[in-house]
């Protein structure tokens, strides 16, 4: 599968960096005959994995990066492009399209993952209908004004999204993905970190909610490793963080999560990153005494929020929020799963709650998960207690 992920990659490089006038084939894009044309459209239907893309609304994401995010366009064209070519005079490199780096499984979707050279961005394709459908007809518009009234939302920030404007073969037979989504990359920094082994990430969900694999059957039905990859679970239990952090946190995520239940949003959830924090380092070894209390500026929890005792630095953002609870799969499952509660009472999947409902255990969760320092308890979680090895990772 190594020239499928191939051809992939370049797709999407070529699609991101044609705009900037750095791909390959910048030099067949100026007005072709007519002969040319049909000749290269014929060549692009049959294409199996390299696929002709384009960016989805590309002036609306150029606004998102410069308006709302404050990204460099410079910047992020290079994050595209490998390191070992020439570079022109702004620092951008003349002769790549890019080589995006492969990421292995990461989930049930059948996604594809990429991540670019530096590290930056991570690329994930949307290989089934429904889900970007629901991005580009449903929620698109929504997500754009949210990010406009609230700059530090912590839903994760895509910028852009290449997608095939015509119809191909590869496309139909399902052998490539239709559309991809470029979001933010929050482990950005990990390879050069000298404890980067140390990383951890954990995708949590409200785990009260009916699960086949392990709730049928006491789990017998399903292996370990299916059922180790359905809810994560925070070692300890408790992020300790200073009050006005949680505080925060809390605020961002009731505005994000009113606009995924407006949507009719559901089984998003909250990616959390946790590395170890100042109090670690040799150098700041004297600070290990004393309990950081980081500003509440609006990126803290996109950048790194210290815990109560500088042990850890956690990271934090919404992810997956492209299943919508309107469209047919998702009312297909709603059926299937009432039908089968009429005989077994077990309640509902995460992907057929109702949003509000999924809404509510959702910022339960992360009011449970998140403890702010002084509050009272017993100290006793991720940052004071166990530090064991999480039992799913990824």
């Amino acid at each position: 599968m190594k020239i499928r992920a191939a051809c992939i990659s370049a797709s999407i490089a070529e699609a991101i960096l044609a705009d900037y006038g750095l791909d390959d084939n910048a030099d067949l894009r100026t007005k072709p005959s007519f002969s040319a044309s049909f000749v290269r459209s014929m060549v692009a239907f049959f294409s199996l994995y390299r696929l002709g893309l384009a960016r989805y609304r590309p002036a609306d994401f150029l606004m998102l990066r410069h308006e709302i995010w404050h990204m460099d366009e410079d910047e992020y064209a290079a994050s595209f492009q490998s390191d070992d070519t020439t570079t022109d005079a702004r620092g951008l490199d003349s002769d790549s399209n890019g080589e995006l780096v492969p990421v292995g499984d990461l989930g049930y979707s059948g996604s594809t993952f990429f991540t670019t050279p530096d590290g930056r961005y991570l690329v994930k394709s949307l290989p089934r209908r429904f889900e970007h459908r629901f991005f580009t007809h449903d929620l698109f518009k929504p997500y754009v004004a949210h990010m406009r009234r609230h700059p530090g939302s912590l839903l994760v920030r895509i910028t852009d999204m290449p997608y095939t404007p015509r119809a191909t073969l590869g496309g139909i037979l399902g052998v490539a993905p239709t559309h991809h989504i470029v979001m933010e990359n929050l482990l950005h920094g990990k390879e050069k970190a000298g404890n980067s082994d140390d990383w951890e990430t954990y995708d949590l969900k409200p785990g009260d909610y009916f699960f086949p694999e392990r709730d049928i059957a006491d789990g017998r039905l399903a292996p370990q490793s299916v059922k180790d990859r359905l809810v994560d679970e925070f070692p300890g239990g408790r992020v300790r963080v200073d009050a006005a952090m949680k505080r925060q946190l809390l605020e961002v995520l009731g505005a994000d999560t009113k606009l995924l239940a407006d949507a009719n949003a559901i089984d998003y959830s909250l990616f959390l990153v946790r590395f170890p924090g100042p109090a670690t380092r040799p150098s700041r070894a004297a600070a290990a005494a004393e309990p950081v209390s980081p500003l509440p500026d609006e990126d803290a929890w996109r950048a790194g929020v210290p815990s109560s005792d500088g042990r850890w630095t956690y990271r934090a953002i919404v992810l997956d929020f492209f299943w919508a609870k309107h469209k047919f799969h998702a009312q297909a499952m709603t059926g299937l799963v009432s039908a089968f509660n009429l005989v077994a009472n077990k309640g509902p999947m995460s992907i057929t709650a109702r949003p509000e409902e999924y809404r509510t255990r959702f910022l339960a969760m992360v009011d449970k998960l998140v403890s702010a320092a002084g509050d009272g308890d017993d100290g006793a979680g991720g940052d004071d207690g166990d530090d064991g090895e999480a039992p799913s990772r990824r």
